[in-house]
């Protein structure tokens, strides 16, 4: 065991049973980059839980489904719960490394699912976002829309009209239409491939009207406020500043954020490589000076401190420094958004985007650029960003002309 651990630590390996996972456990996470503190600590956890585990013999393999068995006993408080939570997490990834993960045999529907999964990718083309929304409204249909012990076969339209009605109850009307859209793909699929014999793909969706939302955009000055909140001192400060002021001023996607990577910054030409992933293109953008200068100070006084192989710019704050996944800059902009002391946003980092929309707009660029940068295919899907401001249409009002009138007057 190649780790630096306390007298302790050290002692709890020797003694346990199960000291020779243990030690495996803890080089493979030194390998990782973890502390040796988040190592110990992860390693007592573990010492608890492997007598617990089924077949604790060395070198037996587990499932993802035993592990959270396991481990989600430990709930006698919250913060309990969340530390046995991130053993369990490091000790799957552990196994996964090592190849002793077991995949549990798939469900009565698993071959039908990874079928679609497939068609979808080679012939519908669609990206991995897209057949990963797809795959989860299929695996709740079959899950919660078919009746028990019954085959897909036998589903029939009123359990499709159900389970609809079940999903309107916990999502908008809004994301409800994709769910409907994800649904009638999945059964026009069903009855071509003869799983179904009836069409049951003639759903009905709800109504929504264009523009009928308020719009999304942010003042300015608000946007702002966020950014000079940011403690710089903080843990994350830099690496949070950094991500926030690319979405706000270069309207970036989560997912284009935490993709960036070290060599997607050209210093020379001082420009800024993006992928985008729903055009699937590149996009050169230009780097503004106080950009420029942002980014350096981030390599310099954050980035430089991770010790990490990983190419991707963006790192966790916390061991191991791996990068960040794209629902992690929602819970970013959550963060900030309250330490700035603007409550009510949530995890809406989208906002920004609508916000650099708009600001382009108002600065007179043309809505085929301001989809070029936004990385939009359509008119349509640009014109989502630019919603009616009623505050920028009472800017521009003329006053209605009138006349006194006097006593005796008539209407004309």
């Amino acid at each position: 065991m190649n780790v630096e651990l306390s007298a302790n630590a050290r002692k709890l390996v020797a003694q346990s049973p199960a000291g020779k996972e243990l030690a495996e456990f803890a080089d493979w996470m030194a390998a990782e980059k973890y502390t040796p503190f988040v190592t110990e600590l992860h390693l007592r956890r573990l010492a608890y839980i492997i007598p617990q585990l089924p077949n604790a013999t060395p070198g037996a393999s587990y499932s993802l489904e035993q592990l959270e068995a396991v481990f989600g006993r430990e709930r006698s408080s919250l913060s309990r719960f969340h530390h046995y939570a991130s053993t369990r997490r490091a000790y799957a990834r552990f196994l996964r490394a090592s190849g002793r993960l077991r995949h549990e045999a798939p469900g009565p529907y698993g071959v039908l699912c990874d079928q679609y999964a497939r068609f979808l990718l080679d012939v519908r083309g669609l990206s991995a976002s897209s057949r990963h929304h797809h795959s989860m409204i299929v695996a709740d249909l079959l899950a919660r829309g078919l009746r028990r012990h019954r085959p897909l076969s036998l589903l029939t339209r009123a359990d499709v009209e159900r389970y609809v009605l079940l999903r309107s109850q916990q999502e908008s009307r809004h994301s409800l239409q994709h769910t409907v859209a994800y649904l009638r793909a999945f059964l026009r699929y069903a009855h071509d491939a003869g799983h179904i014999d009836t069409r049951l793909d003639g759903i009905d969706t709800p109504r929504t009207y264009r523009d009928e939302l308020p719009p999304r955009a942010m003042p300015w000055d608000r946007v702002m406020t966020i950014l000079d909140s940011v403690d710089l001192h903080s843990k994350s400060g830099w690496r949070d500043l950094c991500i926030l002021h690319l979405i706000a001023y270069y309207g970036l996607r989560p997912s284009e954020v935490i993709a960036l990577r070290l060599d997607s910054i050209d210093w020379d030409a001082d420009v800024l490589n993006v992928h985008q992933c729903k055009t699937r293109s590149m996009l050169i953008l230009p780097l503004a000076a106080p950009t420029r200068r942002l980014l350096k100070d981030y390599l310099h006084h954050d980035r430089s401190k991770r010790a990490s192989a990983a190419p991707q710019l963006f790192l966790r704050a916390r061991c191991p420094f791996i990068p960040l996944e794209r629902t992690a800059v929602g819970e970013i902009f959550e963060r900030r958004v309250l330490a700035a002391g603007i409550p009510g946003l949530g995890k809406q980092v989208y906002r920004l985007r609508h916000t650099v929309a708009m600001r382009m707009l108002s600065r007179a660029w043309g809505i085929k650029a301001i989809g070029d940068v936004l990385g939009h295919r359509s008119l349509y899907g640009t014109c989502a960003y630019l919603r009616l401001d009623v505050a920028m249409l009472r800017g521009v009002a003329l006053d209605v002309p009138h006349r006194v009138r006097h006593i005796g007057d008539r209407h004309a």
